[in-house]
């Protein structure tokens, strides 16, 4: 049962929210078919039992749940450990997912991790070396991957590629999905001064398996900090709707990991990806 409402996702529009403990007695009051899926990082729910393991069992009984992962570092020199993917790729089939995404980033070194997804060299051996890790792990766990590209607060000295470049390399080369963060691309364009609509449209957007929307804290020195704790802005609405024109109607994910509004707040968000999503897919 869960595997067919899984399925439909891929059918036709899908809205949906990220499931925080924090937010989830709020979830689960809200209207009936007001989302559509919940994701949730199995990080936080993997090896657990008791109330965590009871709020997971609900989630997935009231919504199909994507999962959405923070750990495999995936531009990391760390070998992948063998037992753990062992382990993810049973909790991931149990919970019927579609598809396995992570960050295209390095997340631990050495064995210790660092709770950060911090950027990547963005270099050819670089970029071959995260499509390798990632074909691994999709056999690893016999799901499609996608990768997702992070916020940046920084460049590395040996860049060769920009950003667009280096995910298509990325995911040409593994044939992976992509999960497109349109805030990450708007903090990114903002912060480092290029033109959000001209790395959108270089993108491999054909590639996208899911689309994540999030807001972010505009500091005083105008520095844009992916935070997940404010509203969309309007101008990640306006990057949706360029970026449907491409993807096709793919599941669209609202993030909010802080400032926690009243349900009904994030439910207008919601609504407003249906509109735009309904603009795009349905207008004449």
């Amino acid at each position: 049962m869960q595997g067919a409402r899984i399925a439909d996702l891929d059918k036709g529009l899908s809205v949906g929210l990220g499931f925080r403990r924090a937010l989830a007695e709020s979830l689960f009051s809200a209207p009936s078919g007001s989302i559509d899926f919940v994701e949730l990082a199995p990080e936080n729910y993997l090896g657990f039992g008791g109330p965590r393991r009871r709020l997971l069992q609900k989630a997935m009984a009231k919504w199909p749940v994507i999962a959405h992962g923070l750990a495999l570092s995936l531009g990391g020199d760390d070998k992948l450990d063998p037992v753990y993917l062992e382990e993810l790729a049973q909790f991931l089939s149990d919970l019927g997912t579609p598809h396995y995404s992570d960050h295209l980033c390095i997340g631990s070194a050495h064995g210790r991790h660092s709770h950060e997804l911090l950027p990547l060299p963005r270099t050819m051996s670089c970029a071959r070396h995260c499509a390798e890790r990632v074909d691994g792990v999709s056999r690893a766990l016999g799901l499609p991957m996608a990768v997702e590209h992070v916020s940046a607060y920084g460049s590395w000295p040996e860049d060769e590629l920009d950003e667009a470049d280096f995910v298509t390399e990325v995911v040409e080369r593994s044939g992976c999905g992509l999960l497109l963060d349109l805030n990450n691309l708007y903090v990114n364009a903002r912060n480092f001064e290029f033109d959000p609509y001209e790395m959108l449209n270089r993108m491999p957007l054909e590639a996208t398996l899911q689309i994540h929307m999030a807001g972010h804290e505009r500091r005083p020195d105008g520095l844009r900090v992916d935070t997940h704790s404010e509203a969309i802005l309007d101008e990640v609405y306006a990057l949706l709707a360029e970026a449907l024109k491409r993807t096709g109607p793919v599941p669209i994910l609202i993030e909010r990991d802080g400032h926690f509004p009243p349900i009904e707040e994030l439910l207008v968000e919601v609504e407003q990806i249906r509109r735009i999503a309904n603009g795009v897919f349905f207008a004449g």
